[in-house]
């Protein structure tokens, strides 16, 4: 349990007070939080209460979107203010999302455009001391997301930057299918830096609001993670889940049912 983290979208009908008042009285230790909503109640309130619950901020969701750039090798305003809001609210790591197919269907351009922005972006985040979590999302989203769709495609851009800020997120609703997994994992070895879980349910409800609480769909999340933790990741078990069914319940039962069933699937 002293892994368990809880992605704030998991719970989105709460505020981030909410979120974070919710989640310590349920004991839970450690917080993903997104940019968005640490704005609408101000950075430094916001990095105040985190820290006045002692609450580990685990990611930072998310920043990246290089592909939709016109000139991916400059850092944007919105990816600069994350790395700020990562720093200021100490979080573990700021995920990066690379983006979607650009307007001319060009998908190899695509792809090398969103390593451009990383290699930019990359300089800025040593900088500040923040580290970037490079997050491969599931080949279905390739068209509207994210180009980068394996482990294995996700390690090539970081061999290709080389930058110390750079490393990897797992997250088992996007890797979780892919039969070079094993083999991936060991490569990433100790460049996976953050680990996300939920479950893939059967049918699938939604293409991006259709992840399942843990124990409701067919990922082997024990194994998935004992896969994780022989490569050398220790750190935070974080569950993130986009789900119109879940956000519609109330977040303390949610809570509830996750921290019930994380022993089993952690």
């Amino acid at each position: 349990m002293q892994r368990l983290s809880i992605n704030q979208i998991t719970v989105r009908e709460w505020g981030l007070a909410e979120a974070v008042e919710g989640l310590a009285r349920h004991g839970v230790r450690g917080i993903g939080v997104w940019p968005e909503k640490v704005e609408e109640l101000g950075l430094e309130r916001s990095a105040a209460l985190l820290r006045a619950h002692d609450l580990r901020v685990s990611s930072v969701c998310r920043a990246g979107f290089f592909t939709v750039q016109q000139d991916p090798s400059r850092v944007s305003d919105a990816n600069r203010r994350a790395i700020e809001i990562t720093q200021a609210v100490g979080g573990d790591c700021l995920y990066i999302v690379c983006g979607p197919l650009d307007e001319d269907n060009d998908l190899a351009g695509a792809r090398d455009r969103a390593l451009d922005g990383l290699a930019a972006m990359a300089a800025e985040a040593e900088a500040a001391g923040v580290a970037l979590a490079l997050e491969p999302l599931h080949p279905m989203m390739t068209a509207d997301r994210c180009v980068i769709v394996t482990l294995a495609q996700a390690l090539d851009m970081v061999d290709a930057v080389s930058s110390p800020a750079v490393g990897i997120a797992v997250d088992s609703y996007n890797v979780w299918w892919d039969p070079q997994l094993p083999s991936s994992l060991e490569r990433a070895g100790a460049r996976i830096i953050s680990y996300q879980i939920c479950d893939w349910l059967v049918p699938q409800p939604h293409p991006v609001f259709g992840r399942g609480i843990p124990g409701d769909g067919v990922i082997d999340l024990a194994g998935l993670t004992r896969q994780v933790d022989a490569v050398g990741y220790q750190g935070p078990i974080e569950v993130e889940i986009f789900n119109e069914d879940v956000w519609s319940r109330d977040p303390d039962e949610v809570i509830s049912l996750i921290r019930d069933r994380f022993p089993s699937v952690s």
